[in-house]
């Protein structure tokens, strides 16, 4: 079984709510996984938005949310997760608020897409400190056993 990646906020493709965004309660939406193959010791999720700051014009990736050294028997994390409500051994990295923890979507134009993407590795991390995305996937680099993505889309609806 490939490893999956599902919320039961949005589907596939689909738009998220605005309780995840910033023109609602900024809480991460309830994310759930399955099929982790053998042999992976930890798990890294990656919130980022591709699209920033406008989809007609790229111009950089923006991380919304960075975690590593999710243990392998974790299955999900619920809505809204706080940092001491993670899954013991969970460690934060930084997103590009430049803080730990979920930032929701909060697009300054246009419709954007967020890319979910979790990993599974052979390797527990040191503690990396707040890593960034691009630290934390150049420490996974040689060490990903399967990763699994699940897109939403956002646009804000109130743009004054």
């Amino acid at each position: 079984m490939p490893l999956t990646l599902t919320s039961a906020a949005f589907e596939a493709g689909g738009d998220i709510p605005a309780i995840h965004t910033c023109e609602g309660d900024n809480i991460s939406p309830p994310l759930s996984w399955s099929g982790v193959p053998a042999g992976t010791k930890s798990l890294a999720l990656i919130i980022e938005d591709p699209d920033a700051p406008d989809p007609a014009a790229p111009q950089r990736i923006f991380t919304h949310w960075v975690l590593y050294d999710i243990p392998p028997t974790a299955t999900g994390l619920a809505p809204g997760v706080e940092s001491k409500l993670l899954p013991p051994g969970t460690r934060e990295g930084y997103n590009d608020w430049k803080r730990a923890g979920y930032g929701g979507p909060c697009p300054p134009i246009g419709r954007h897409r967020y890319f979910h993407r979790l990993y599974a590795l052979d390797i527990e991390f040191p503690d990396l400190g707040a890593a960034s995305r691009v630290e934390l996937l150049q420490a996974m680099h040689g060490h990903i056993l399967e990763q699994a993505e699940l897109i939403g889309h956002y646009q804000k609806k109130n743009t004054q």
